[in-house]
């Protein structure tokens, strides 16, 4: 009994997770992101053990409550631009040839007017604490890929600091390189992903 019900409940909580492209949903075996920008989920609600309606088998008792974070994920068709909502966080990741040529960290109008969409979402969410990474693939020198990734960070986090225009908003800016992939290095498709900058902030946070 209790297994089937617990089936059952995982079939239901994987189903409200709302995929709005052909991406095949996965479980990651490893570290996605940097540390620091896990989601925390909001505690759960409270249920009461004696609770009449609660159809519990003679003897059964209540397990101690888990969060499960549900995450929806939006990802244009060419994959150039993905946003990632979870309970707590908001998670804007650019393929990194979308902003910039190759090989550089510097931002054309485009890349800025895409920029500008992301500081209007910062807004509207009166986040208060952004967080600015970039990642390279593991082409070329590690160490090469530590300063192009800062770089573009850097110039990413420039162009939201002008939009935002508010001495309230505080920025943490960091190059990976190659660390942190979200997919494979081994296809030209992967690498590409893999090179990009991320923005994220708290939801509703302030």
């Amino acid at each position: 009994m209790t297994s089937r019900l617990t089936a059952s409940l995982t079939a239901t909580l994987l189903l409200t997770t709302t995929l709005y492209t052909a991406t095949t949903a996965h479980a990651d075996d490893g570290p996605s992101v940097p540390p620091g920008t896990e989601a925390t989920a909001a505690a759960p609600v409270e249920l009461d053990a004696n609770d009449p309606d609660l159809k519990l088998p003679e003897g059964a008792t209540l397990a101690e409550p888990k969060v499960l974070d549900i995450k929806q994920v939006v990802e244009d068709e060419s994959g150039e631009e993905r946003r990632e909502d979870t309970n707590a966080d908001v998670k804007f990741a650019l393929q990194a040839e979308v902003l910039f040529p190759k090989d550089s960290a510097r931002l054309g109008a485009a890349s800025k007017a895409r920029l500008g969409a992301i500081a209007q979402e910062i807004k509207s969410q009166n986040a208060t604490r952004i967080r600015v990474f970039g990642f390279t693939d593991d082409l070329g020198s590690s160490a090469h890929g530590d300063v192009l990734s800062k770089q573009r960070a850097n110039a990413v986090h420039q162009v939201l600091d002008a939009e935002l225009n508010d001495p309230g908003v505080t920025f943490e800016v960091r190059g990976y390189g190659e660390d942190y992939p979200i997919a494979s290095n081994s296809s030209e498709e992967g690498r590409k992903k893999n090179r990009r900058v991320e923005v994220s902030f708290a939801r509703g946070e302030g």
